[in-house]
């Protein structure tokens, strides 16, 4: 009587697992949706705004474009490169891409915004890079820059959408403009909950940008998407997030760029880890090392560093725990755990954390300081949002 009920079993466990896996496979990022956006390109002079991510499945945007006869006029590189193949805060020259002959103008070098003469002969510029959904993450402040540009030389601007892994949480304070910097552009949290597309639309609506904030943009959606999917992104946006664990843990992991603790750069588990050398932070031991085009100076490199592992936490959204126990750590031992406080308040967006830490406020007490603005903009942001919460 059992093998019915077993093979019962065994269909149901099938027909959901069919289809949960159609669910994900319907997705389809902005780029790959060529039919909404092929048409807008048409006889139009294009500027790509992109990195290694973006792919139209599995081949790069700008082989994409050109197979489709888009007359692709410049590749515009953020943070980390064309191919993004550099570290985080390597300055980077314009050149060109060696597979196609495009020319490539570096936003993260001399300038951080296209410069008038870069967009004489571009009629649109079109954005195509995955993010991760936190305010720091500089994509964002790229996207914004070149909005900017393309409204004061009267261009269009095209947003291929993509997923927000870190989509579910709206956490962290809202920036305060007095913070205002390139890891920090927008009044929104550290973790606003949204896509770049729905950002783009904020920033329109809301008259972010300089000037008269006319901007002729159009926004490509990601199909079957919704806040509910938990997207597992199919290329590391940057060589120190490789996967999906260092994007979850990244929210609560970078403030600690800006004090004298390691979250392990230059070892196997960048943003999975926190560490000192002379503090002992955890049992996990490691050694910073050079890595060509992921760490080439990596903090307390040659040095072992004694860590709290966390490449199995179940942790997501921002956590200000790690940070607390760290900076008590660093108090007993009469030490000073922040040792850039202009770059922390950067990257907190305020230095109301900073001075929270250093009054002893446990993790929660400093959480309840902003519920009330992130209430603010959860409402402030309704109507521009694409997608299911």
């Amino acid at each position: 009587m059992r093998q019915p009920i077993y093979s019962f079993l065994i269909l149901t466990i099938s027909i959901i697992t069919l289809t949960f896996s159609w669910q994900v496979d319907a997705i389809q990022v902005g780029a790959e949706r060529g039919d909404k956006y092929l048409p807008l390109l048409k006889g139009k002079r294009v500027g790509l705004v992109v990195n290694q991510s973006a792919r139209v499945h599995g081949q790069h945007l700008l082989d994409y474009l050109l197979d489709h006869q888009v007359d692709v006029a410049r590749i515009f590189a953020p943070e980390h490169g064309f191919r993004g193949d550099r570290g985080a805060g390597v300055y980077i020259n314009d050149g060109k891409d060696t597979k196609t002959g495009v020319p490539i103008v570096s936003l993260y070098g001399a300038n951080k915004k296209p410069k008038s003469e870069q967009l004489t002969d571009i009629d649109i510029l079109v954005f195509d890079i995955q993010d991760v959904g936190v305010r720091f993450y500089t994509y964002l402040s790229t996207m914004f820059l070149t909005m900017e540009a393309a409204q004061e030389n009267g261009l269009s601007y095209l947003v291929l959408d993509r997923p927000n892994p870190n989509i579910a949480y709206v956490e962290g304070p809202v920036l305060d403009n007095h913070f205002r910097s390139f890891v920090g552009m927008v009044p929104v949290p550290i973790l606003h909950g949204m896509t770049l597309g729905e950002l783009a639309r904020m920033v329109v609506g809301e008259k972010w940008l300089a000037g008269d904030g006319s901007l002729n943009l159009t926004v490509v959606p990601v199909a079957q998407y919704s806040a509910q999917h938990d997207y597992v992104l199919p290329i590391a946006p940057s060589p120190n997030l490789p996967n999906q664990q260092a994007i979850y843990l990244y929210p609560s992991l970078c403030l600690f760029e800006a004090t004298r603790v390691s979250v392990g750069r230059g070892s196997d588990f960048p943003f999975q880890v926190f560490g000192h050398d002379q503090i002992q932070l955890g049992p996990l031991a490691f050694t910073p090392r050079a890595i060509t085009g992921v760490a080439a100076n990596p903090k307390l490199q040659g040095k072992v560093v004694y860590a709290t592992d966390l490449r199995h936490s179940e942790q997501r959204g921002l956590s200000l725990g790690w940070l607390v126990q760290a900076q008590a750590a660093f108090a007993q031992h009469g030490k000073v755990m922040i040792n850039s406080p202009s770059f922390f308040d950067k990257l907190a967006g305020t230095d109301v954390v900073r001075l929270a830490l250093a009054q002893g406020l446990k993790a929660h007490q400093i959480d309840a300081i902003w519920q009330q603005e992130v209430q603010t903009f959860k409402t402030r942001r309704l109507p521009y949002l694409l997608y299911e919460r």
